[in-house]
């Protein structure tokens, strides 16, 4: 076993020995027949952003075959707004490589997530995981680079407040118990996560926390790694249901919903991007130092896409409460380094010449002779999105637009234009702030930015044009005036919020 599997906490991966990506239909047989499996689980998203379950039990060797191989009807007409009654039957396909073994399920049970199939047994261009693959496609064919990502899952926890070592108000940033009540919860929900098969990087406490009706509201993160961007999605479809089903099974309330209440912090689902060669070696960053050009174009694509991305990663009226100014969450479109009030952000990325290993280990640390590449740590993120998204969607538009970045001409004039090193909200930077284009307002507005760029998304067949229309008609469904009035009335936020509260 090599040293990247060899701390999974995959149960099959620890069984089998071998990567997911190379698990087979044989392997999945092994393990079901070798490690007292009585029921197999299909998991697969619908338009709603939540995962969906179709349970079997193991009546023999061959019928487990027969499902492996062949999958399951299911009804697309209940999952997703853009399939008939009609015609409604689809395919869902099991992929060996998301196998792991149910954390909750009473019964020893193999859980694997499904792509879906039409009726001619070819991939569903409509569903999201393929518009998620054929954009992943598209951007290598085109770069000859491989697109990774990896999401930061902000939620609440919501519970009796027991009075005690309250929390700083809004000073919750990575605070440690007792002052933070949920750090155990957290943990577990991390460990529970890893034996999904996916990768985390860290989790804390985040800024929000609050005391609202005898209740306690605490912001918690939990960050990944950076993987393949169709694993990113699953990854985060699995840590959604996993933190959910934790929840209800502690008697706490959880919420992902971008802003529970005003002037207290609301929950993004930032995502980070790193582009990598075939080899796997990041090309993030230039010889000579800085951001590489291909890092930059890539910048560029999601600056100039930046408004109809909301379509994807904004997705109900409560994500535009978030999006204001002095709430840390982007008005505007720009990135910078290190910098939290623009878009896209290029965070700290341990380009520094020094070996801060031995220097804190009084030179007993062997630092960076140990072998270990800083480099690949670069990343750029994105700011905007949130919870309410279709995961698939927002990373496959992520992957469009940042493919985008390599065909424009002007790419790194586009970057450096804008591009900002000022904290854009200060009262002395208002006529920067006043150059650069904001984010759509709301809902509707994201709808008519989607459809001006409809072309980009639709090109090299990544996107269905009734996926787009699908996504538009929701839009355009919160059309309501309140939604604006609700800004300005806390009172009506909260009841919009309720209707929102348990989004994607």
């Amino acid at each position: 076993m090599t040293k990247e599997l060899a701390l999974c906490k995959n149960a099959v991966v620890a069984y089998l020995k071998k990567a997911p990506a190379e698990f087979s239909k044989a392997d999945i047989v092994d393990f079901v027949a070798n490690n007292g499996i009585e029921m197999v689980n299909f998991m697969y998203p619908a338009a709603d952003g939540r995962l969906k379950t179709l349970n079997f039990v193991i009546n023999n060797q061959a019928y487990l075959e027969t499902i492996l191989t062949l999958g399951e009807r299911v009804d697309g007409s209940s999952l997703f707004p853009f399939i008939s009654a009609g015609s409604s039957d689809l395919y869902v396909v099991p992929r060996f490589r998301t196998a792991f073994v149910d954390p909750f399920a009473t019964l020893p049970t193999l859980t694997m997530l499904c792509s879906f199939f039409d009726k001619d047994g070819k991939p569903l261009e409509s569903a999201p995981e393929q518009v998620l693959d054929k954009a992943c496609r598209a951007f290598s064919e085109t770069t000859g680079l491989n697109f990774n990502a990896m999401g930061e899952l902000e939620y609440y926890v919501i519970a009796p407040d027991p009075g005690t070592f309250p929390a700083t108000d809004q000073r919750g940033y990575h605070e440690s118990a007792p002052f933070a009540k949920f750090n155990d919860f957290r943990t577990l929900c991390m460990s529970y996560i890893a034996r999904t098969g996916a990768q985390i990087k860290y989790g804390h406490s985040e800024v929000g926390n609050f005391s609202l009706d005898g209740k306690i509201y605490e912001q918690n993160e939990i960050e990944f790694l950076p993987v393949d961007a169709r694993d990113a999605a699953d990854q985060l479809m699995l840590a959604k249901w996993v933190i959910r089903n934790l929840a209800q099974r502690q008697g706490l309330d959880i919420t992902f919903a971008p802003k529970i209440t005003a002037g207290k912090a609301g929950s993004g689902l930032h995502i980070h991007m790193k582009l990598t060669h075939a080899d796997g070696s990041s090309a993030m960053l230039a010889p000579e130092g800085g951001l590489s050009a291909e890092a930059r174009k890539a910048i560029a694509g999601l600056m100039t896409l930046a408004a109809p991305l909301t379509a994807f990663g904004n997705a109900n009226p409560t994500s535009y409460f978030r999006l204001v100014p002095h709430q840390e969450a982007p008005t505007n479109i720009c990135w910078g380094d290190r910098n939290r009030s623009v878009l896209v952000r290029v965070p700290l990325g341990w380009t520094a010449d020094a070996d801060m290993c031995a220097v804190a280990n009084g030179g007993a640390a062997v630092g960076k002779a140990g072998g270990v590449d800083a480099r690949q740590k670069q990343t750029f993120e994105i700011r905007s999105a949130d919870c309410s998204a279709d995961i698939y969607q927002l990373i496959a538009g992520l992957a469009v637009a940042v493919r985008h970045g390599f065909e424009m001409p002007d790419a790194l004039e586009v970057a450096d234009r804008y591009y900002v090193d000022i904290d854009i909200h200060k009262a002395e930077n208002a006529e920067r702030q006043a150059s650069l284009p904001t984010l759509p307002a709301n809902c509707p507005a994201s709808a008519d930015s989607l459809e001006a760029n409809a072309e980009i998304f639709t090109a090299k067949g990544v996107f269905p044009a009734e996926a787009l229309s699908s996504v538009a008609r929701r839009l355009r469904s919160f059309n309501d005036e309140r939604y604006a009035r609700a800004l300005s009335d806390s009172e009506l936020m909260l009841q919009i919020v309720e209707e929102h509260y348990h989004c994607g």
